[in-house]
C-alpha cells in the first residue's frame, strides 16, 4: 500500500443545518448525490463560468469537508462568507492533516477520490497524521490519469470545467438547479462548444511544465503543458488542431521533446474529425 501525506492540501468544513442546500445551490457538483464513503470534484466558478476554485467535497458529522489547495483556503473561505448572507451555516478551516492512499486496497476509514476509476482513496485527521509526505508518486499518478488540480494545474479564473474535464468526472451537474456560473457552463455541454480538453502526454525525455506543444514547425501551437512529472504531463489543448495534425501523420513535441497525446482512459470524449484544412 501506497499511503502519503499531502501538505499541500488543507480542508474547509462547511456546517449547520442549512449546509448542504447552501453549498448545492452554489457549487458545480450535485452534493445531496454524495455518499458516506466518497469524495467527490466540485468547484465554485466566476459568473462567466470560469473556475475560481476546486476542491473535493465529503460528509461529515453536521456537514461537508471541502479538500483544497492550502494556498486557496483562506480566499475560499472569504469567497464563502461573502455568499452566506443569512445562512444558517457555520464555517470554519479544518485543521486536520490530508493523505492520499494508492496502489491497494482501502484502510478503515479511507474514502473514494471519484476523480479516479477506482482504487485511489483519501484519508483525513489522525489517519492522515505521520505519513510520509508526498515525494511525487501522487502527482504523477493524478497526471497519468489526466487529473487537474487548481493551483498546482492551472490558475483561478483562467479554465472553464470542461476544460479540464470537470464534466466528465461528475464535478459538475447538468440536472441540478441553478449555480454560480451555471449558465455559461450548460450553454457549453449543450451547444457541444468545448474547443479545449485535458490530454495525457507521454514523452520521450522530460517535460517541461509551460512549454508549447506543437506539431512541425510553422503551425499554430495546439496549447501549453500544464503540469510534468518526468515524462508524464498534461496539457490543454485545442482539439481541432490537434486532430489535423494527427490526420496529417505530424509528430508532437514540447520544446523539443517528441510526446504522444492521448484522452483519458475514463474520458468520454473524443477527438473531433479533421477538418481538412491543416496546413502543411
Amino acid at each position: 500500500m501506497t499511503a502519503v501525506r499531502l501538505p499541500d492540501r488543507a480542508t474547509l468544513l462547511v456546517t449547520g443545518e442549512e449546509a448542504e442546500a447552501f453549498l448545492q445551490n452554489l457549487v458545480t457538483d450535485d452534493v445531496e448525490q454524495i455518499g458516506a464513503g466518497e469524495v467527490r470534484p466540485g468547484a465554485l466558478l466566476t459568473p462567466q463560468g470560469k473556475i475560481l476554485f476546486d476542491f473535493l467535497v465529503g460528509r461529515i458529522d453536521g456537514g461537508f469537508r471541502l479538500d483544497v489547495a492550502t494556498s486557496a483556503r483562506a480566499a475560499l473561505l472569504k469567497r464563502l462568507q461573502l455568499y452566506r448572507l443569512r445562512s444558517r451555516i457555520g464555517l470554519a478551516e479544518g485543521d486536520e492533516a490530508v493523505g492520499a492512499v494508492f496502489d491497494d486496497a482501502a484502510p478503515a476509514g479511507a474514502l473514494a477520490d471519484r476523480r479516479f476509476p477506482d482504487g485511489v482513496f483519501r484519508l483525513y485527521g489522525m489517519a492522515a497524521e505521520g505519513l510520509p509526505e508526498d515525494a511525487g508518486d501522487f502527482a504523477r499518478l493524478r497526471l497519468s490519469f489526466g487529473v487537474a488540480e487548481a493551483e498546482r494545474d492551472f490558475p483561478a479564473s483562467d479554465v472553464f470545467p470542461h476544460d479540464v474535464l470537470l464534466d466528465q468526472n461528475g464535478g459538475v451537474s447538468f440536472r441540478k438547479g441553478c449555480y454560480v456560473g451555471q449558465e455559461v457552463v450548460s450553454r457549453m455541454q449543450h451547444r457541444g462548444t468545448a474547443r479545449r480538453r485535458l490530454m495525457v502526454l507521454r514523452a520521450e525525455g522530460h517535460l517541461t511544465p509551460g512549454s508549447v506543444l506543437l506539431a512541425g514547425s510553422g503551425t499554430p501551437p495546439l496549447g501549453d503543458v500544464l503540469s510534468a512529472s518526468g515524462e508524464i504531463g498534461i496539457a490543454l489543448v485545442r482539439l481541432d488542431r490537434l486532430a489535423d495534425a494527427l490526420a496529417a501523420g505530424r509528430a508532437l513535441s514540447a520544446d523539443g521533446v517528441p510526446v504522444e497525446a492521448e484522452v483519458p482512459a475514463w474520458a468520454g470524449y473524443a477527438l473531433p474529425e479533421a477538418s481538412g484544412a491543416a496546413e502543411g
